[in-house]
């Protein structure tokens, strides 16, 4: 997704603002940095949205969820993006579970504040609305993925998109984690982590995951990842 010249390097909807509107919000300590950590929740499904959240060094995940033990990753938020984007589309109710994956800071605002920043600011919404579809397309590729994919190809794509959003070979993803974000048990995270591992394209130990070969992940990975992509971006 280009972006204009930021305003506001750390996210890139935040960049959209006009430098004006950027820092009378910082002054005003309307928008506030906060540190997330791993595994706290920010929303939960049918709850009220407080607050939304600007990702700078973090990354989100978006699970729908039935309960604590059924869930499928929907979404995954870095410093593109959001956690909250239904306040956008009207609502102030969550649809997913928001999720940290990966600890770092994050700009956070009140939903009502950024209803209004909507209205105020042409630029934001349009990257508001264009990274909306983004999301749209990852839910609609997860759907598709969970049903007619192999769990080794998904937990691939699964590993390359959060490579993309990070910047790095290196994670930090246990078991449960992506049995929860891929909808499957433990078990069979297990038997996917070790024939990626066995092929020389992931080293896995205790919940560390780092990335050895990257084409090889693409070629394993299922055609999700790339549709992914290119869908997003246009």
């Amino acid at each position: 997704m280009s972006a204009p010249q930021p305003a506001f390097a750390g996210n890139v909807l935040l960049s959209a603002l006009p430098a004006k509107a950027m820092q009378s919000l910082l002054k005003s300590s309307m928008l506030e940095p906060v540190d997330l950590v791993l595994g706290e929740v920010l929303h939960e499904p049918g709850a009220p949205i407080r607050h939304v959240y600007f990702p700078e060094r973090c990354v989100i995940s978006l699970l729908a969820a039935a309960d604590s033990r059924m869930s499928l990753e929907v979404g995954l938020v870095g410093s593109e993006g959001m956690a909250g984007i239904a306040v956008a589309m009207g609502s102030a109710v969550s649809p997913v579970r928001a999720l940290v994956q990966r600890n770092g800071r994050a700009m956070r605002l009140r939903e009502s504040r950024f209803r209004l920043l909507l209205d105020e600011s042409e630029p934001l919404k349009q990257a508001v609305s264009h990274y909306a579809h983004g999301l749209l397309v990852q839910a609609t590729q997860a759907a598709f993925c969970s049903h007619y994919h192999l769990l080794e190809s998904r937990l691939a794509r699964s590993l390359l998109m959060t490579r993309d959003l990070v910047q790095s070979n290196a994670l930090h993803l246990t078991h449960e984690f992506l049995a929860h974000a891929l909808g499957v048990r433990r078990v069979g995270i297990t038997k996917a982590a070790t024939s990626l591992q066995q092929k020389g394209l992931i080293s896995y130990s205790r919940g560390d995951i780092k990335i050895l070969d990257i084409a090889g992940l693409q070629g394993a990975a299922c055609s999700c990842y790339e549709a992914a992509r290119v869908l997003a971006g246009s």
